[in-house]
């Protein structure tokens, strides 16, 4: 019997004059998990981050952590603590006055007090910076020390709302490693809000795309990625493909076959339920396509298809391929694994064939 959520959103809704911002959320997040919002600014993801802290009150339905209905609570009786991206350290406040700020305040005893903030500055790795004010450090090591304030008060859910916005790209990279680092380390439950993909799909255990208002799909960085059940999905983690076409085929659950025009029958995967008939659009990421100027032989568990190649933009760590087959424009990534010189290049106007197994094409919704 599996457990209930440590932190559940029931049916929650928000709306800010006529924008609903939150529309009937429900969601459950496990104890000890890094979870991740994602989605487009307006989505709701910072909205329903404010609605654990108890910055925001939902118009309908409720938040529970640990069992305990948190929705009418103020946010000094939740166990929960928030860093924002403008860390919001005090810049009179050595980086051990600041993280010592939260258990002085609650009158937590002296030695206890010094205990714990020196097993924050080893988690965050902060000892040689122990006595410098703020303005004495760069944008990563402030980031740290606002971890470690939050943490020092042993929150069960550290929420942490775009929280490497700020930092220039090698900073932010190198944040991602040592986030992951702490939640392991500190084992608490995470609940990290963002609008970039690469960092939900580096950090979490699972992720909520979120648009509209609405959760679209929650599942693992691979599940989402390789089985997006939407073209917003789809969309919005990583490339993609679409194709449209039109279901003539359902020879066995979760396998359809689609009628697309320049296409020989294509086969592909399918969630939910479709009917012989059905317009639909199936989703193939580019890095999927095996792509060739001769005719490979033919392999029962993939699509062929021929097309013309209309441009090749080589990257150094792999080659961008644009080829045209019917009315549909394909984009093909071919990683280069070795150069090898004797290996005639695909060019420009050239005629290839294109190759990928059926079940790394999903029809997906919308």
């Amino acid at each position: 019997m599996s457990q209930p959520p440590f932190l559940e959103f029931r049916n929650v809704s928000k709306s800010f004059g006529e924008i609903r911002a939150v529309d009937g959320v429900s969601l459950g997040i496990k104890r000890g998990e890094f979870f991740s919002l994602l989605g487009p600014s307006g989505c709701g993801k910072t909205t329903l981050l404010r609605l654990v802290a108890g910055f925001e009150m939902p118009d309908q339905g409720r938040v529970l952590l640990d069992g305990q209905d948190l929705t009418h609570l103020p946010p000094n009786r939740r166990k929960v603590n928030t860093i924002f991206q403008s860390y919001a350290l005090f810049p009179h406040l050595t980086v051990r006055e600041n993280i010592a700020f939260g258990p002085r305040t609650a009158r937590r005893p002296k030695q206890e007090i010094a205990d714990d903030v020196e097993k924050m500055l080893r988690l965050t790795q902060m000892e040689p910076y122990a006595d410098q004010k703020p303005e004495q450090l760069s944008g990563g090591q402030k980031q740290r020390v606002a971890i470690a304030r939050a943490l020092i008060n042993k929150p069960d859910v550290l929420l942490l709302d775009e929280p490497l916005a700020a930092l220039d790209l090698k900073l932010r990279q190198r944040m991602l490693v040592e986030l992951d680092q702490i939640h392991d380390q500190a084992g608490i439950t995470f609940l990290y809000v963002t609008h970039d993909q690469g960092e939900a799909m580096s950090l979490s255990d699972r992720i909520a795309v979120m648009n509209a208002g609405r959760i679209e799909q929650v599942g693992s960085p691979s599940e989402i990625y390789e089985g997006p059940k939407s073209t917003f999905v789809a969309a919005f983690i990583g490339d993609t493909n679409f194709l449209k076409g039109k279901v003539v085929q359902l020879p066995q659950p979760g396998e359809s076959v689609l009628e697309i025009e320049g296409f020989s029958p294509v086969r592909c995967s399918i969630n939910g339920r479709r009917q012989v008939g059905e317009d639909v659009h199936v989703s193939i990421r580019p890095e999927k396509f095996q792509i060739t100027n001769e005719q490979p032989s033919p392999d029962e568990g993939c699509n062929l298809a021929s097309g013309t190649v209309e441009d090749v933009i080589y990257v150094g760590s792999h080659t961008r391929f644009r080829v045209r087959i019917g009315k549909s424009r394909l984009t093909i990534l071919q990683q280069q694994t070795r150069f090898l010189h004797d290996d005639r290049p695909i060019r420009a106007n050239e005629k290839v064939w294109v190759r990928w197994h059926w079940q790394d094409g999903f029809v997906v919704e919308g």
